[in-house]
């Protein structure tokens, strides 16, 4: 049998190596799963869905404030992420297309979160929730966001983001949901560092929380 020259083989296997090296590019950077119903449209890159260094376990999600969906389940990942103290990486994405005043909710929750306190842009994000229905235009939300502000002793800013700070802030967590492939909201996952689950049924969260911890309290009794 005649064997093949050192050089093509070398060439040979440095194609195959780059072949192979696009092709695992490809693929999701974990194992995933999905709770509920299939939505039928596959994420593109999956690499961020991590928890943060030092966590086993944590919930992502994206959301938008004017989305009644995402008003419903709001009450569930809150209490979701006090009951099992882990991580909560939020994200808005506001549905720009469809609502007109999500965006600058978004910003005014960006607001509170960098100028006041995390807890209480938690606070107000509950509120808006809450009084969605209430909220038909962006002068409305002007009013609500005013009497909360009152209600919790702050004074408003006359302008809200002045250099475009905030919505920077917004549009980047947009753009990591266009990344991963967000077409609808809200967009919740349950992740570890191996494996990512899609929850579209937010009743189903704590049955799912219980059975990642479980997977990875099994791993790593294992080693």
């Amino acid at each position: 049998m005649r064997l093949m020259p050192t050089n093509c083989r070398r060439l040979l296997l440095a194609t195959l190596a780059l072949m192979l090296g696009v092709h695992c590019a490809a693929l999701p950077a974990a194992a995933q799963r999905i709770v509920g119903t299939d939505p039928g449209k596959p994420f593109k890159d999956t690499s961020m869905i991590k928890p943060p260094p030092g966590a086993k376990v944590a919930i992502w999600e994206f959301e938008d404030l004017e989305c009644p969906a995402c008003a419903r389940a709001h009450p569930m990942v809150v209490a979701a992420v006090e009951h099992y103290k882990v991580p909560f990486e939020r994200k808005d994405f506001p549905l720009t297309q469809i609502h007109i005043w999500s965006t600058d909710a978004a910003i005014w929750a960006r607001y509170l979160q960098d100028k006041v306190s995390p807890s209480v842009a938690g606070d107000y994000r509950t509120a808006v929730f809450a009084a969605q229905t209430s909220i038909a235009s962006k002068d409305d939300l002007v009013q609500f966001t005013r009497r909360f502000f009152q209600q919790h002793g702050l004074q408003m800013p006359f302008v809200v983001d002045p250099a475009g700070q905030f919505r920077k802030e917004v549009f980047e967590d947009k753009a990591l949901g266009d990344r991963l492939g967000v077409s609808s909201t809200p967009t919740i996952l349950v992740c570890t560092q191996h494996e990512w689950v899609l929850v579209t049924d937010p009743t189903r969260l704590y049955q799912t929380i219980d059975q990642v911890e479980a997977q990875v309290g099994a791993v790593a009794a294992r080693w």
